[in-house]
């Protein structure tokens, strides 16, 4: 069994895609997971499963829509992969308040090729940082100051994003536990 963190698109987010925190575990407990837990009111939830990344995201995008009738994508990472996000923050040293700290994660990573026509540093060199599908930005001004990263990143490179700011993705790797 591996522990897994699911990260919902866009729910709960200005009284679009609404779910009850509780229909979110009742939807991964149906699903066979296991200790499944969530935190806060914005898709975020921990629990452990037997299947792989993609099967268990495939999983729970179709048990939402058949059950809640809700659409939206999930971002599934393993405990380790988000211990590894929080061990690359490339901006640790300059990054001393979690909620103007944002890691965007990334549904999978284009090719080079497009990466290097749409680079999303180009945005702000001095605070956004590519990681392993993962943007990091450092917003000390406030989010709502920083550039849009994440719609820029999903019109050019094609891919689903969904971002969190660092207290939440710090708790998120203490609800899953050791590696």
């Amino acid at each position: 069994m591996s522990a897994y963190v699911a990260l919902l698109r866009g729910v709960n987010v200005g009284g679009r895609a609404k779910i009850a925190m509780a229909d979110l575990r009742s939807v991964l407990a149906g699903l066979g997971y296991g200790d499944v837990r969530t935190l806060l009111q914005s898709g975020n939830a921990v629990f452990t499963a037997a299947a792989k990344p993609a099967a268990v995201a495939a999983a729970v995008e179709s048990a939402l829509e058949t059950e809640l009738g809700l659409t939206t994508r999930c971002l599934i990472r393993t405990g380790d992969e988000l211990r590894a996000v929080i061990a690359a923050h490339p901006f640790a040293e300059v990054a001393d308040n979690g909620s103007r700290m944002v890691a965007a994660f990334l549904s999978e990573l284009p090719a080079a090729a497009v990466r290097a026509e749409h680079d999303p540093v180009a945005l702000d060199p001095e605070r956004i940082r590519l990681g392993d599908r993962v943007i990091y930005q450092w917003c000390p001004d406030g989010i709502s100051e920083a550039p849009l990263m994440g719609p820029y990143v999903e019109r050019k490179w094609k891919v689903v994003v969904t971002a969190r700011n660092w207290n939440t993705v710090t708790k998120l790797a203490d609800m899953a536990g050791p590696g």
